[in-house]
């Protein structure tokens, strides 16, 4: 018979099934957490630092870059502490925040990329009232929609499975604290949290995704109609190709683990695709921008060929005093 004491505290089993590679995981994830810091945060400084990138798109790309910076911080730390010590405890309160921050980012960073399509389908089909219509207070409505968003879809989560009672097991069979492996612990009812996270997950999840193929969808029709050179249709698409990129990463492995209704067979395949989204696109994604854009590519030079002129003033000044 189960233990009916209320828990305070659960176990992270993280990858149980990976013994004898914890190593070599952990320092593979080190560097993906490494990559997304070192590069979001480059593309951060070079919005800001950079007057010629002071637009709606970058400013939109700023934010998702400081979007992915605390997305992979929310879950890959207690991986890699995980990975390296086994398994990890962690509070009810902590399990909470977690819930919190990681839906709070994720439902964020969806609504970022439909207002991010947004702005392209006005720069593209409407180019003569883009300044009028992407001005700074719209794009700073824009965004503060997205995080509101966010916000008040997590809140909802969070609020919800603090109602809960928690007794009997508390190992939970994945690397960081989500609603759905948390919800098999519970023993009150949980078919009211069930059901608001398949209806608002799915509501965000399909509601931004739905933007997104409207906008491209009028993208495409301009183009096939107004444009008839070849030359004049590519350049469109290539400016759009990055943030399909970035799109396609994010939503494939969201809507794969989120839309369906979860099942007990599917725990493992839960894991795979939350590591997927919550630590290898935030590492690709500043790849993606800045490898595929030649102004971020300038930005980027502009950037390190100062600190590094500067660098060398300072080895210059150094050897002047020593002799």
């Amino acid at each position: 018979m189960l233990n009916q004491t209320e828990l305070s505290e659960f176990i992270l089993l993280g990858f149980s099934d990976i013994q004898g590679l914890q190593h070599f995981f952990f320092t593979f994830f080190l560097l993906l957490y490494l990559t997304s810091l070192l590069g979001n945060g480059a593309i951060v400084t070079m919005v800001i630092a950079e007057p010629r990138l002071h637009t709606p798109m970058y400013f939109f790309l700023g934010n998702l870059s400081c979007l992915d910076i605390t997305y992979s911080t929310v879950t890959v730390p207690k991986m890699l502490t995980g990975l390296l010590f086994g398994h990890q405890p962690i509070t009810f309160g902590g399990c909470l925040a977690q819930i919190h921050f990681f839906h709070f980012l994720g439902s964020t960073e969806a609504m970022l990329l439909a207002t991010m399509a947004y702005d392209r389908y006005v720069a593209i089909c409407n180019p003569l009232r883009y300044t009028l219509a992407m001005s700074p207070r719209t794009c700073l409505l824009l965004a503060t929609a997205s995080w509101s968003i966010g916000f008040v879809h997590a809140t909802i989560h969070s609020v919800m499975t603090s109602q809960l009672t928690f007794c009997g097991h508390n190992h939970i069979h994945h690397f960081f604290c989500d609603i759905k492996p948390l919800l098999k612990l519970a023993c009150s009812s949980t078919s009211l949290n069930m059901t608001l996270l398949n209806i608002l997950a799915t509501s965000v999840a399909l509601g931004s995704f739905a933007l997104i193929v409207l906008s491209y969808l009028y993208i495409i029709r301009f183009i096939f109609h107004k444009v008839q050179s070849q030359e004049g249709r590519w350049k469109p698409f290539s400016t759009c190709a990055s943030h399909l990129t970035v799109v396609a990463l994010l939503y494939i492995p969201v809507l794969f683990n989120y839309t369906p209704p979860s099942s007990g067979n599917s725990l493992q395949r839960d894991v795979q695709v939350s590591l997927l989204y919550s630590a290898v696109t935030p590492a690709l994604n500043p790849l993606i921008y800045t490898l595929r854009n030649q102004e971020m590519r300038s930005a980027l030079k502009k950037m390190l060929g100062k600190k590094t002129l500067s660098w060398g003033n300072v080895v210059k000044t150094r050897t002047r005093l020593r002799m």
